[in-house]
């Protein structure tokens, strides 16, 4: 089952702002008190990157339930579609029991807050935004697969160069009708990023799409950089962890509230990759990846391990330090996604027999002998013969075992008839 990778969402209303009352007390009164609550852009090293880039030039597809407009994301979105078959053409309209999603998802993302200082304010506040909404769990028209493969496909024509997924399932593996959705993604040089899920909500382990090789998979943590116990799961494929708990997000209502998941640290590491693909142009996806990666701040042991990855997310760092170019995606380790088809679809792949042709030309039923291998001697039989011929499972079943026990029981009359001649000769 494919689910978004939120824990919870809550919100009380005060003096006509929704904040959750467990971010805490309200700041003093002023201006962007709301700002006070986003406690990764200094801890993370956002505000240090943003003295070089603010994301501009980078497009970020949000594969989610629908960007709503709301004035923090005023000219943000700048196209979009629904794959689900119950949203509007454009992608703008919420979808699905959990609507609320997809515009919290883009607010972390690119918000571009309500005015000079005020509101919340996204990653990379200059990226623009991609809006494909789909819905999950029976609420579409069409199979969830479909929607993904289709979404995957629809963001890289349409220009992204980051796509953020934040969604997980409860398997390691993922539907085949995937393969060349996320393969031509990687061949047009776009990064993917995705949730890993979170143990309050069921994933224990990281599930698809964060398991595809190549794909930068995000675990959570809390306002201590420690793991988060329910707003995020672990797995070997993890690649970077970012603030997953006192988060905060804005509705398709235009209300500010608080929330938690890898839903929401997976757009924080979407919109740093962005200032980092905006800061170096000429970087492809993979040395991008590697930024991100090497610069992390090292988190646990093992490093990478299946709690952080290679640690917390630095944009600071990321955007600045020296990291030299490589030569293929740091994440497909052991292999990529093209060698993990190669391997695991194998038998699936495999090319069904051919109908056995009716006509006893051997030109045209392919009893020619060809170059490549022995030819089937009776191909040239019609295939009402054929059919009446036993089969191989009758005569290694029955005519083998029945003749060789008949051969055994003419071997034993055979020196019965002897022993009793021989006795009456004497």
């Amino acid at each position: 089952m494919i689910r978004f990778a939120t824990r919870a969402l809550q919100v009380a209303v005060a003096a006509g702002v929704a904040v959750v009352l467990a971010v805490g007390a309200p700041a003093p009164a002023r201006a962007d008190y709301l700002r006070d609550y986003e406690y990764w852009l200094a801890d993370y090293g956002i505000a240090d990157a943003w003295k070089t880039t603010r994301g501009a030039g980078e497009r970020i597809a949000i594969i989610d339930t629908g960007v709503a407009d709301v004035p923090e994301l005023r000219g943000a979105v700048v196209g979009g579609t629904d794959v689900s078959g119950v949203g509007s053409p454009d992608g703008r309209t919420p979808v699905g029991s959990d609507s609320s999603h997809g515009t919290l998802v883009a607010s972390m993302l690119a918000a571009r807050g309500t005015g000079e200082g005020t509101g919340i304010i996204g990653v990379a506040p200059e990226a623009e935004l991609l809006s494909v909404s789909i819905a999950f769990g029976g609420e579409g028209t069409r199979s969830t697969e479909a929607q993904i493969a289709d979404a995957v496909r629809w963001s890289v024509d349409n220009g992204a160069t980051i796509i953020n997924m934040s969604l997980t399932t409860n398997t390691l593996t993922w539907p085949k009708s995937w393969d060349d959705a996320f393969l031509y993604a990687f061949e047009k040089d776009v990064v993917v990023v995705a949730a890993a899920g979170n143990r309050g909500a069921g994933t224990t382990e990281v599930g698809a799409p964060a398991t595809i090789p190549g794909v930068v998979a995000v675990a959570g943590v809390d306002r201590a950089g420690q793991a988060s116990f329910d707003a995020s799961s672990q797995g070997i494929t993890l690649a970077v962890a970012a603030p997953s708990e006192g988060l905060v997000g804005v509705t398709p209502e235009g209300d500010p509230v608080s929330w938690s998941g890898t839903s929401g640290a997976a757009p924080l590491v979407s919109g740093i990759v962005a200032l980092i693909r905006a800061a170096h142009p000429d970087a492809d996806a993979d040395d991008v990846i590697e930024r991100l990666i090497r610069t992390a701040r090292p988190q646990g042991d093992p490093v990478p391990g299946p709690i952080y990855g290679y640690g917390l997310v630095d944009a600071g760092a990321a955007v600045t330090a020296d990291v030299g170019a490589v030569q293929s995606n740091p994440l497909a380790v052991p292999y990529d996604l093209a060698e993990w088809i190669r391997i695991y679809r194998r038998s699936e792949t495999a090319a069904p027999a051919t109908p056995a042709p009716e006509s006893t030309d051997p030109a045209e039923t392919g009893a020619v002998p060809r170059a490549d291998g022995p030819s089937d001697p009776l191909a040239a039989v019609p295939s009402w013969i054929r059919q009446a011929l036993p089969r191989t499972s009758f005569v290694t079943d029955l005519v083998v075992p029945v003749s060789v026990l008949a051969l055994f029981g003419a071997l034993i009359a055979f020196c019965g008839i002897g022993a009793v001649r021989a006795r009456r000769r004497g």
